[in-house]
């Protein structure tokens, strides 16, 4: 713990202390990551794949393919995990030109949620 902060809610210390929640580090990484495996810098033959959607009526126009699952055990896996997340993007935040534009943009579009503790990344694509 650290010194004076011991009268603080997780929220205030947060704030105070500028740091994001742990959600957010975590849904932020994913992105990330996401964003490298359909740019392509990681070797295709290791990595997974992700299919894209194929009809784009709406949002951003790299979505991904919503994966059908029988079990619990499949639903929470990274790759149906980020689908949702990543579709709900805009378009100026998934065609960055390289990996640090992508999270500078990702920050910006997430700003209102970085000390939000009850966002919900994955249902409002980042709105709190």
């Amino acid at each position: 713990m650290i010194q004076g902060m011991g009268n603080f809610k997780y929220p205030e210390r947060l704030r105070h202390l500028e740091l994001p929640t742990l959600a957010y580090r975590r849904n932020r990484g994913d992105m990330i990551v996401t964003c490298k495996l359909l740019s392509g810098l990681y070797d295709e033959q290791v990595t997974l794949q992700l299919d894209m959607a194929t009809i784009h009526t709406r949002g951003n126009s790299r979505k991904l393919t919503v994966m059908r699952c029988r079990f619990d055990l499949r639903k929470y896996c990274f790759t149906n995990r980020i689908v949702n997340m990543w579709n709900s993007l805009p378009d100026n935040v998934i065609l960055a030109n390289n990996v640090n534009q992508f999270k500078n943009r990702l920050d910006k579009h997430w700003h209102d949620i970085v000390f939000n503790y009850r966002a919900d990344l994955a249902e409002t694509g980042g709105l709190a």
